[in-house]
C-alpha cells in the first residue's frame, strides 16, 4: 500500500494538524496510562525536528457533542509536556478564536493541544463545516491515529479532503506491518484467532480463510466448530445456532485450501473459577458435564510446530479462559513459542486486539513479537479485510 509519509513532506514554518489517540485512561485528574501520549512522541519530534508547529487534535470519552468538563483533555497537556521535555500548550477549543490565538503564539517548533474534537457534534457526523473551521488552522493534517481510522469522522478523514494529508511515524508503523502480515506476506501465514464468540468474527474468520495457509482457532469460538463437526461439548460457551455458518467457513477454508486447525485436546472442569478442579480430555471424549475452559498440550504442541514451519503469523485472540487460571496454560505456552520465534527472526508475528494485548503482557512476550497494535476496533476491522476510511484518505 503507497501512502504519504511525513519523510516527503516540506514543513518547515508549516502548521501541521496532527489528529493522535489521546483517549488515555484516567485517575483522580491524571494520566494513568501513557502509552498512547508515548506513541505520539515519534511524530512530535519529527515535526519539531521539520520545524513545523504541531498542533493536536485528539477526542476523549463520549461527551455526545456537548461540552462537559469531566472529559476535557486539559490534564493531558502537562503529561504530554513531562515526555516530551518541552512546554505543551492548551487550548479550550479546537476551532474557533481561542483555538487560532493558541497556534498563532506557538514559535516553529512549539506544541498545542487542542480540547476534545466530540465537545462538537459534527465530529462524529463528518461534518464538512467543522472539518472546515479545524482546517483553517492548519496547513497540512497528519493522521497518527490508526486506532481511529476506521471511523470517518471530522477529525480523522473529512480534515485529509481539504489539506495535503500525511501518515505520522505511529500510523506509518502500523500499516508496513499490517502490510507485511496480509497485504504482502512472507508465506506460510498462519492466523490464529481465539476469544469467546464466532458471531462477532464471522467477517474476520470469512475473509482470512481466503488469505491464509493454516488457521488456528481457539477459546470458546472453538466450541461452536467442534459442536458443528458433530462432537460433544457439555455445559462449554458454545453458539448452537451458528453450526451451520461454521461449517460454511470450514467448507469455504477447504476450498481455498486453508488448513483450519482445531483444539485435539482440551482442558475441562466442572466449574468455572480459579484453580477449579480440572482434567486433559480428547475432544472427542467431552462429558455432558463438563466446560471447556482451555486448549491442551497436544493443542499447543501441534500449534507450535505449524509456527515454526510459518513465515508469518497473525494473532487476535486468546486460546483459553487465561484471565482464570490454571486456564491461560495454553495461551501462554502458544503466545512464548511465538514469541521466541519472533525473536530469533524467524517469523514475522503481528498481533492486535485488546484482549490479544492483555494476553501476550500476561505471557511476557509481547516486546518479543514483531508488532503489536493496541488499535482494537480498527485492527479488526483490517483484518476483516474493510476499507478504513482514515488510512484511504491517506493513499498516495
Amino acid at each position: 500500500m503507497r501512502f504519504r509519509r511525513l519523510d516527503d513532506a516540506d514543513l518547515q514554518g508549516k502548521r501541521a494538524l496532527v489528529r493522535v489517540d489521546f483517549n488515555v485512561p484516567m485517575a483522580e485528574g491524571h494520566v494513568s496510562d501513557d502509552t498512547r501520549l508515548r506513541a505520539a512522541l515519534p511524530t512530535i519530534k519529527a515535526l519539531q525536528a521539520k520545524g513545523a508547529k504541531t498542533i493536536l487534535l485528539a477526542h476523549f470519552g463520549r461527551p455526545k457533542g456537548k461540552r462537559d468538563e469531566t472529559q476535557s483533555l486539559a490534564p493531558v497537556a502537562p503529561a504530554l509536556a513531562q515526555l516530551l521535555g518541552a512546554p505543551v500548550a492548551f487550548a479550550n477549543d479546537c476551532i474557533g478564536e481561542t483555538a487560532k490565538a493558541g497556534v498563532d503564539a506557538l514559535a516553529p517548533g512549539g506544541v498545542i493541544l487542542l480540547e476534545n474534537t466530540r465537545f462538537h457534534a459534527g465530529e462524529e457526523k463528518n461534518d464538512p463545516e467543522l472539518a472546515k473551521a479545524i482546517a483553517a488552522l492548519g496547513d497540512v493534517y497528519v493522521n497518527d491515529a490508526f486506532s481511529a481510522a476506521h471511523r470517518a469522522h471530522a477529525s480523522t478523514e473529512g480534515l485529509a479532503h481539504l489539506l495535503p494529508a500525511y501518515a505520522g511515524k505511529s500510523m506509518e508503523a502500523e500499516l508496513d506491518h499490517l502490510e507485511k502480515a496480509l497485504g504482502n506476506p512472507a508465506r506460510p501465514v498462519l492466523a490464529v484467532v481465539g476469544g469467546a464468540k464466532v458471531s462477532t468474527k464471522i467477517d474476520l474468520l470469512e475473509n482470512l480463510v481466503s488469505k491464509v495457509d493454516f488457521l488456528a482457532i481457539g477459546g470458546a469460538m472453538a466450541n461452536t466448530f467442534l459442536f458443528a463437526k458433530g462432537l460433544e461439548v457439555g455445559k462449554s460457551l458454545c453458539e448452537r445456532d451458528l453450526a451451520e455458518t461454521a461449517r460454511k467457513i470450514l467448507a469455504a477454508a477447504a476450498k481455498a485450501g486453508c488448513e483450519v486447525l482445531l483444539p485435539e485436546d482440551v482442558v475441562v472442569a466442572h466449574k468455572f473459577e480459579a484453580n477449579a478442579p480440572h482434567q486433559t480430555v480428547r475432544t472427542a471424549h467431552v462429558a455432558a458435564e463438563d466446560m471447556i475452559l482451555d486448549a491442551g498440550p497436544e493443542t499447543v504442541a501441534h500449534l507450535a510446530e505449524k509456527m515454526a514451519a510459518a513465515k508469518t503469523l497473525i494473532w487476535n485472540g486468546p486460546l483459553g479462559a487465561f484471565e482464570t487460571p490454571p486456564f491461560d496454560r495454553a495461551t501462554v505456552e502458544a503466545a512464548r513459542a511465538a514469541g521466541r520465534l519472533a525473536r530469533d527472526g524467524k517469523l514475522i508475528a503481528v498481533a492486535g486486539g485488546g484482549d490479544t494485548v492483555a494476553a501476550l503482557n500476561h505471557a511476557g512476550v509481547a516486546d518479543q513479537f514483531t508488532f503489536v497494535s493496541t488499535a482494537g476496533g480498527a485492527f479488526l476491522e483490517w483484518m476483516e479485510g474493510k476499507a478504513l476510511p482514515g488510512v484511504e484518505a491517506l493513499k498516495a
